[in-house]
């Protein structure tokens, strides 16, 4: 997180208040200022909660995404492995047929 808070639980346990002859009841600044901190609490156990999610949810998905690129290699390993001539194109097919019919007419020629 790039903010980060000015007060903390201790912070706020910590602060004094300065006492005017027409200031505020202590006690009450205490009961809120008690709110308060326990507030922050909260809030500091659900900002580690969440952060640790999102780490393990960061993990998971990157092993996700290294089981999703082995998988798409074997599925075009056994693509490739099912028709031999799929990424061949037109000319190199013909190259290879040209190829077999110039040794299947050699060998009638020498018998």
């Amino acid at each position: 997180m790039a903010d980060k808070l000015i007060l903390d639980p201790q912070a706020i346990v910590d602060k004094e208040f300065d006492i005017d002859f027409k200031g505020y009841n202590p006690e009450q600044v205490d009961l809120l200022l008690d709110s308060v901190i326990k507030d922050y609490q909260t809030y500091q156990k659900m900002i580690r909660v969440r952060n640790q999610k999102i780490e393990d949810l960061e993990k998971t998905n990157a092993s996700l995404r290294a089981k999703l690129i082995e998988v798409e290699g074997r599925m075009k390993a056994q693509e490739d492995a099912r028709d031999p001539y799929a990424g061949a194109s037109n000319v190199d097919i013909l190259k290879r047929l040209s190829r077999l019919e110039k040794q299947v007419f050699d060998t009638k020629n020498r018998k």
